[in-house]
């Protein structure tokens, strides 16, 4: 899937709902199980890179999410209980697509976002330590 592991590689296979991760030198690997979007319309595939990792991210429904859940707040400040991104996100080059934690551990095994890719809370906070920004990811 990679030519090179080059700042690091995330593979995010959608089906299986699993995300592997390999450092630039190839020394780590790891896998962890992931959430995934509810519909095929809300799936992305394709490269794209982390762009920017933040702790105690925010969260804004996107204009479409709000369409479908009205009663939706349009800001959750980070670190709130009923902010659904966890503690840490990796934003990618996508608008709104993000690979970040989640405190609904049912969510984890299951079609049950809205486009971003959902970890355990201790998952997405080890991934947060070992990629970095220009990490590259690739979801098939």
């Amino acid at each position: 899937y990679f030519a090179d592991t080059r700042n690091g590689a995330i593979l995010v296979d959608t089906t299986s709902r699993a995300l592997h991760f390999w450092s630039a030198d190839q020394t780590i690997y790891r896998l962890y199980p992931t959430s995934v979007p509810l519909t095929e319309d809300l799936t992305r595939r394709g490269r794209t890179e982390v762009v920017q990792k933040v702790t105690n991210p925010p969260w804004r429904p996107t204009p479409a999410m709000r369409e479908r859940n009205p009663e939706w707040p349009e800001f959750v400040q980070g670190g709130a209980p009923e902010n659904p991104l966890g503690p840490f996100a990796l934003y990618l080059s996508w608008q709104y697509y993000r690979i970040h934690g989640t405190h609904d551990t049912r969510k984890i095994g299951r079609r049950s976002s809205n486009g971003c890719i959902g970890l355990y809370n201790e998952h997405i906070t080890e991934l947060y330590s070992l990629a970095q920004v220009g990490t590259q990811v690739l979801l098939i």
